[in-house]
């Protein structure tokens, strides 16, 4: 209802999709329809006659005003004139006056409840659907042992099936892709991928020679023999994981192309990918190497005394382990040699032998100083070299600065700063918590007889971190100072043919001569 400027009253209501419009002098008497115009639309189908009979009767009650009335208001004062027989009416059209009210102001309806879309598989399963062998067989008379002895061969089995289809499927969507769109040069992919091609036949061998062993029950007798004679063939694993430390930081570097990285996310976010990255498929040959002697010792334990199995499984299950500690060792040598190479050494007395004659790295990462310098620590086999990484990379992947002097491991002293100790005083305190708190996860080394070289306090990323470094560290310590001491004590340090020390010192450290001399 709505009150004109010249003080007459407008009455307007909707019936079946058409306005009625009524105009009302003072007195409540009705005048010629004018045009009609549309105020408050009220469309109810079911109570449309009743509506209009209520609205007709209300014009002729209604007191002139000279601004809008609301419906909603009014209807509470059309109570007593209303006969009870209309009251559920005037109810409804009270609802539906406020509903049409409230799509006219600044006040949004009520957002409807949320649509519950219908459950769908997940694009991103990151393990494949697992299946026992139990599930493969309809009955069986088997003991509680023995079917957990075919449990484990058949996960051997099934592990093999998928680390071919990984390979194949890191082959088929990263590398040729790669390669025909130009995102990478054939060097750099071979360089990432090494010679992981050569490990899905090999690995293609050992699941044929399996699924052979499988017999009519589903069920495999004797795995030894086939164990012991295909395991050399995991010497091929050498080659692939030296080459893996510098094949990372090779990624890592092409990652900041932002075609590389904009290829390699959409792979990811890809449902073949199970939310892995690249990395994740190039390191899965690795992971699939150190399960070997575990599960050989699985099938050891649930293969019963009289069994074929008895006699073989002890000597496969030594030259595996014989193997892994073999890719370990060139693994880690091959990783040492790769960082040896990255050092940049600022000063000539820097260049300590203990660096160049170490084999492999106990650990490294990233600590800070007690100034809050990030510093990325080396831990070689024979010395703690800090270093400062640098902004450039080469082909041999990302730089360091040698920070300060090299500490010889004989000669650490090695000191745990508890976290509720001040630690390095309050310049330490301050660069870490702005001298408020106490400082955590820190420890401090220094070196014996060598005045020149000061104390470094160091501040791991938290506990667990810290507690890793202060175990390496240990361990180099010890195993430096024997080495030393059995070195001192051993016949073989007696003086002997200079030649014949000579071809021993290359025989060992011949490699890494060359690639040092090479890349100054």
């Amino acid at each position: 209802m709505e009150v004109e400027e010249t003080g007459e009253m407008r009455t307007s209501w909707s019936v079946s999709g058409d306005t009625h419009s009524v105009l009302c002098d003072h007195a409540g008497k009705r005048k010629q329809d004018l045009i009609p115009e549309p105020v408050i639309r009220i469309i109810e189908d079911e109570e449309e006659e009743e509506e209009a009979e209520i609205m007709s009767d209300h014009k002729d009650s209604e007191e002139p005003r000279n601004k809008k009335v609301k419906p909603v208001v009014k209807s509470n004062s059309l109570t007593g004139v209303i006969t009870p027989m209309k009251t559920a009416a005037l109810k409804r059209i009270g609802q539906s006056i406020s509903r049409s009210i409230s799509f006219r102001t600044d006040a949004r309806p009520l957002p409807p409840g949320p649509l519950r879309a219908r459950p769908k598989a997940s694009s991103f399963p990151r393990r494949r659907n697992s299946q026992c062998w139990s599930d493969t067989v309809e009955s069986h008379d088997l003991t509680a042992k023995e079917i957990k002895r075919q449990e484990v061969i058949y996960e051997l089995t099934q592990g093999e099936r998928q680390l071919i289809e990984d390979l194949s499927l890191v082959k088929k969507v990263y590398y040729e892709p790669m390669l025909k769109l130009d995102i990478l040069t054939e060097s750099e992919l071979g360089q990432i991928f090494g010679t992981l091609d050569s490990l899905i036949p090999l690995h293609e061998d050992l699941l044929a020679r399996l699924e052979r062993l499988r017999g009519s029950e589903k069920t495999v007798g004797e795995v030894g023999p086939t164990l012991l004679n295909w395991f050399p063939c995991l010497e091929a694993y050498v080659t692939y994981c030296c080459n893996q430390v510098g094949a990372k930081a090779l990624l890592d570097q092409k990652k900041q192309d932002k075609r590389v990285d904009h290829f390699l996310r959409l792979c990811q976010e890809s449902s073949f990918s199970r939310k892995l990255d690249l990395w994740n498929f190039l390191d899965l040959p690795r992971s699939r190497l150190v399960k070997y002697p575990l599960l050989l010792k699985e099938i050891q334990k649930c293969t019963p005394p009289d069994h074929p199995d008895e006699d073989t499984l002890p000597d496969a299950l030594e030259l595996i382990q014989s193997v892994v500690a073999e890719v370990n060792k060139k693994t880690g040598e091959a990783e040492c040699q790769f960082y040896r190479r990255g050092l940049i050494y600022l000063e000539e007395s820097q260049r300590i032998p203990e660096i160049h004659q170490s084999r492999f790295l106990y650990c490294h990462g990233e600590l800070k100083t007690n100034k809050g310098q990030k510093l990325h620590v080396f831990l070689f086999e024979l010395a703690l070299v800090l270093t400062r990484p640098g902004d450039d990379r080469d082909v041999r992947g990302q730089m360091f600065n040698v920070y300060r002097q090299p500490l010889p491991n004989t000669l650490i002293n090695l000191e745990e700063i508890p976290d509720s100790e001040a630690g390095g005083g309050g310049a330490f305190r301050g660069a870490f918590t702005g001298g408020n708190d106490k400082v955590k996860n820190c420890f401090r080394v220094s070196s014996r007889g060598r005045s020149k070289v000061n104390p470094y306090c160091l501040q791991a990323n938290d506990s667990f971190s810290k507690q890793q470094w202060i175990t390496c560290l240990r361990q180099a310590i010890v195993q430096s100072r024997d080495r030393t001491a059995h070195t001192s004590q051993s016949p073989l340090s007696l003086p002997l043919d200079p030649a014949l020390c000579h071809i021993a010192d290359l025989s060992l450290s011949s490699d890494t001569d060359m690639a040092d001399h090479t890349c100054r």
